[in-house]
């Protein structure tokens, strides 16, 4: 496996002091994998930006490479430019600069509109200090007018200064290698990491689908139904299906994983293992 290929893992900010407590616990279970990085979310609007601050310098101050996400929805220059002395005093190297999703019922979008703009404005404040990774969607982003809009909208966050992207979880594999393919004819190069998520819930990852655009291949669908309440057996098959969505990525080239774990260590630590990723 090339020594180039990068495997990363994700969790959100907890709301609770006992989500706070579990998710150190599956940190330290996380950790023994020895991933490149963990990144850390921001909620729609900017909703959980001080759990998400708290949360990346607590894993900063652990001796573990994080990534906090920056949201431009809810942002205003002046709290960008705020976080950013802040993870640059903690010596904190690498970045998520996404658009973030506008919460129900919030009139003022802030001074950034497009996740471009948030990454031109931090290479403005900060040059080449960051390494910042941006988001992508091999099935098309859902409020795209066309995928060829789609490409030329993440084609300008690559020219705006990131370095690398991370998907939009997907099941569809052929999905990722056309997107690859259609990224690399416009002339942009950077690596494009797939995003996985495992089965945690079923009918969460559906309604998670269906707000993304992932689509969940029928076959699977009928499957898990099929299984209703058989938790044993819907694991099971969740795992080969994540597992072979895996294999056949990194055999396609793929240059590395990022998992959505959702704070949770079992199903992540089984692919991993099943993978045998160093």
């Amino acid at each position: 496996m090339s020594a180039q290929r990068l495997f990363s893992i994700e969790f959100f900010p907890p709301n609770t002091q006992e989500g706070v407590e579990k998710l150190r616990a599956v940190r330290a279970q996380l950790a023994q994998l020895g991933p490149a990085f963990f990144s850390v979310t921001h909620g729609a609007g900017g909703s959980t930006r001080e759990k998400t601050v708290s949360t990346v310098l607590e894993i900063q101050r652990e001796g573990l490479s994080v990534a906090p996400h920056l949201s431009c929805i809810g942002s205003t220059h002046d709290s960008i430019r705020e976080l950013l002395k802040s993870y640059r005093d903690a010596g904190i190297g690498r970045l998520v600069a996404l658009r973030g999703d506008m919460p129900s019922g919030m009139g003022d979008a802030g001074e950034f509109r497009y996740a471009n703009e948030l990454v031109e404005f931090i290479r403005a404040e900060t040059g080449d200090r960051f390494h910042i990774e941006v988001a992508c969607y091999p099935e098309c982003h859902p409020q795209a007018k066309s995928p060829e809009a789609d490409l030329q909208a993440f084609v300008r966050k690559v020219n705006a200064g990131a370095n690398a992207a991370i998907t939009q979880f997907f099941y569809n594999p052929d999905a990722y290698f056309a997107f690859v393919d259609a990224v690399r004819a416009a002339g942009v190069d950077v690596a494009i990491v797939p995003g996985i998520m495992p089965f945690h819930n079923f009918s969460k990852i559906l309604r998670f689908g269906e707000g993304c655009g992932a689509e969940v291949p029928r076959w699977v669908r009928i499957k898990m139904e099929k299984y209703y309440d058989d938790s044993a057996s819907i694991r099971a098959f969740g795992l080969d299906v994540v597992t072979g969505l895996c294999e056949r990525l990194l055999a396609g080239g793929a240059p590395g994983l990022h998992f959505y774990t959702l704070n949770q260590a079992v199903l992540t630590t089984e692919i991993w293992r099943r993978l045998n990723l160093k």
